[in-house]
């Protein structure tokens, strides 16, 4: 007979209940688990990085014992009650913006004290041999998953899974953060043009087409600067969460040949996030100054190499935009932001400011950059559109270029023949010389945005990020080329084409964009009206379908990107669009609780819907497709497992039925063969993807917590280890093996980044 722990300790309430009644049996439950676990924890731990599903258990180790027997009562309440809230219904509302403040936190903690629960006897996951399943709880819910028949007799719950011997390497990040950020693009002396997104600073050689990445940072990055010896780099990154709790903002110097961190500054003296960097040019670049995003916006000086902090001081309780040292003396610093510009000395250990006095001038909302001229001038642009001049030494006008621009003027720089370059919101490019005077201008185009940052680069040519995502490479003279693209808003729907190194991707930005894995370049993009959730190539890679948020759904010729038919089901989001294997059904998953199915004709071109499949008390989250094309297995926000007939939309109930389906892919997470990638402690909506190899021995993951996690498959061993990889810095929405496993991609959800892993 199955006995199952959590029937005995299922109490008459609700689930906040959950746990009460079994306090007297944790005595009595079996040893043998609780042994087996501390067995694991150790291989757990040896992951390749710190990893979330890992870092729970192993803070448990170091957790005093009575730590947890105190605080165990209490954190079972918390289950039912707490964390669900937390989740919110829909994955929309539990995106990484919010999640910096308590609720993450409140979810993360309360899971750590509860994960002595689970090990006092392995609660989580029960096996009931005779019938052949395994029951895991998410949130206080069962999810019974049955085993297929011949594995019944040797299962063993207790048996350890094995580390994969692959590993995953990142080989190319696609997109740019140019949207909110400012001065972070570079030309190297090594011929790289450095600049970054989500947390990986890209060092792309644009002649060889090669790109190395630097991975020291946990979340956000938002600042860059370059030494004056061109290789020493420093980077600022945002405060983040991880599975652990909190993440400190701090700067990295590090190394940009050997990719070595060198110092790590200012954890724990920074808050929320730092805003602005720049390393001084006349005393050998010793000291870098910081603006940090606090109310107060403080200023300070560090001596890097000593990881010493100089000063400090409240810069401003406006946003500050910009910080820069003067070119002759390290004493100097300029600060500029909203209705402000600040000359700051460095006497004694004190930053002694004096404000810009704009006099006659009309006073600017925002002073946007600034730079110097050769003979030690500031130049600063504003929202007006004026360029400003400030003498030397001084804190006042001594030139005007009065409406430079029209509108804001957001970067400035200075050539090294001595020419300044100004760009800015109206796109134009325009260079001026010694004495302020226009030399030339040259509009960039509407599709690549304003310009945010230009660098120089070799010889004539400059290289411009704009707030589209675009770097671009041109001349003064016009004619720019995009080196860099990607999504300006965040990104869900990816798919990868059925036989060529191709995958696609969409998003919220209402762009769909056709990739090449091999050449790493942008095939097409098309613009649509809606913003985008899904996509889903057909068998014969003919055609892509495209899910949106509205219900409407479109398919796209992949060839000419031309619309083939569009149609609606639902007003509400549709989470998957998935072929059937044969290329004759389309299932759709929609947040209407609902899979509306599709005959297919005319290898994609031609459909005819067949009805929809309704039994899911929940929003659709995935759906896989047997061999056969004759099945669908689908998973629902609220953990429900269901299996459908879609020719003629019925569900299957038979156990025996559907436990030895073979399916073509899998992107559930839910299942026997996967339930060993939650980590302990979840909420259930901490996985947002799964993929299987289709050699069938891989599986990866993307979590909320920007981790790609790569495991072992079948992965249906307890808490199974796996390797684990940074890099997106906002939750991990999607990840997808190409056609022939040779590559992984993944995409980030609010960071936007698409980033493609090779399978070593």
């Amino acid at each position: 007979m199955c006995v199952d722990p959590a029937l005995m300790r299922k109490s008459p309430s609700a689930d906040s209940n959950v746990g009460k009644p079994a306090r007297p049996m944790i005595a009595t439950l079996p040893l043998r688990p609780t042994v087996n676990n501390g067995t694991i924890l150790p291989k757990k731990g040896s992951g390749t990085l710190p990893s979330p599903s890992g870092s729970g258990s192993r803070k448990d180790t170091s957790t005093p014992a009575n730590k947890s027997t105190v605080r165990r009562a209490n954190s079972n309440e918390h289950v039912g009650t707490l964390t669900r809230k937390d989740s919110g219904d829909s994955k929309g509302n539990r995106t990484r913006a919010g999640s910096t403040g308590s609720n993450s936190s409140g979810k993360r903690s309360d899971s750590k004290q509860r994960d002595p629960v689970f090990n006092a006897g392995m609660r989580r996951v029960t096996h009931c041999k005779e019938e052949g399943y395994v029951k895991m709880y998410l949130k206080g819910r069962p999810i019974t998953m049955f085993m297929p028949k011949e594995q019944v007799d040797s299962y063993c719950l207790e048996a350890r899974a094995d580390l994969p011997s692959n590993k995953l390497k990142l080989d190319w990040v696609y997109g740019y953060r140019g949207r909110d950020c400012r001065s972070n693009l570079y030309l190297l002396p090594t011929g790289e043009t450095v600049y970054f997104i989500a947390s990986v600073v890209v060092l792309f050689n644009v002649d060889e087409q090669l790109q190395r990445h630097y991975t020291g940072h946990t979340d956000d990055i938002k600042c860059l600067a370059v030494h004056p010896d061109k290789i020493t780099i420093a980077t600022g990154q945002v405060a983040g969460t991880s599975s652990d709790g909190k993440l400190a903002p701090h700067v990295r110097v590090w190394d940009s040949v050997s990719l070595n961190t060198l110092h790590v500054l200012g954890t724990g003296f920074f808050d929320r996030a730092l805003v602005c960097l720049a390393f001084s040019k006349s005393n050998g670049g010793n000291t870098l100054c910081v603006v940090d995003d606090s109310n107060d916006h403080v200023l300070s000086v560090w001596d890097w190499q000593r990881e010493d902090r100089l000063a400090e001081v409240k810069c401003s309780n406006e946003s500050v935009f910009a910080a820069d040292f003067h070119p002759t003396d390290c004493n100097i610093i300029v600060t500029c932001g909203k209705s402000h510009l600040y000359f700051w000395n460095l006497e004694k250990g004190m930053l002694v400011k004096k404000q810009g006095l704009f006099e006659k001038q009309e006073k600017p909302k925002f002073v946007l950059c600034v730079t110097f001229a050769e003979n030690g001038d500031a130049i600063t642009g504003d929202s007006s559109g004026n360029i400003l001049v400030w003498g030397k030494g001084t804190n006042r006008i001594s030139h005007v270029i009065q409406g430079a621009h029209e509108g804001s003027i957001f970067a400035l720089t200075m050539l090294r023949n001595g020419t300044l370059v100004s760009g800015g919101k109206d796109r134009r490019l325009v260079s001026w010389d010694g004495s302020y005077q226009q030399i030339q201008t040259v509009e960039v185009p509407e599709l690549f945005g304003p310009i945010r940052t230009i660098a120089e680069g070799r010889g004539e040519t400059v290289l411009i990020g704009t707030t589209k995502n675009f770097v671009l490479q041109g001349s003064l003279d016009g004619e720019f080329m995009p080196i860099t693209q990607g999504h300006t808003d965040e990104l869900w729907g990816l798919a990868v084409h059925p036989w060529k190194p191709q995958f696609l991707t969409c998003g919220y930005d209402r762009q769909v964009c056709l990739w090449d894995s091999s050449c790493h370049q942008l095939i097409w993009t098309k613009s649509m009206e809606d913003a985008a959730q899904s996509a889903g190539f057909h068998p014969s890679g003919a055609v892509v379908a495209i899910g949106t948020q509205t219900g409407r759904w479109l398919v796209l010729d992949t060839d000419s990107k031309d619309l083939v038919t569009v149609h609606t089901d639902g007003n509400e989001q549709l989470s998957v669009m998935s072929y059937g294997p044969d290329g004759n059904f389309l299932a759709i998953g929609s947040h209407d609780n609902y899979i509306y199915i599709y005959a297919v004709a005319e290898n994609g071109r031609k459909y005819s819907r067949v009805g929809k499949c309704s039994g899911h008390s929940s929003f659709i989250t995935h759906l896989d497709w047997s061999v056969d094309s004759q099945y669908l297995v689908s998973n629902s926000g609220d953990y429900e497992i269901l299996y459908w007939i879609p020719s003629v939309c019925k569900q299957v109930v038979s156990v025996e039925t559907t436990r030895d389906i073979e399916w073509a892919t899998y992107t559930c997470t839910l299942g026997f063969q996967v339930f060993g990638l939650w980590p302990d402690g979840s909420d259930g909506t901490d996985i947002n993807a799964v993929c299987r190899t289709n050699d069938k021995s891989l599986l990866v993951t993307g979590d909320d917590f920007g981790k790609v996690h790569l495991f072992s498959y079948p992965c249906s061993q307890f808490r199974a280890p796996s390797h684990v990889y940074g890099g997106h810095s906002s939750h991990v929405t999607n990840v997808t093996f190409l056609y022939d496993d040779s590559y992984l991609v993944s995409t980030g959800g609010k960071d936007m980044s698409v980033m493609q892993w090779r399978i070593v």
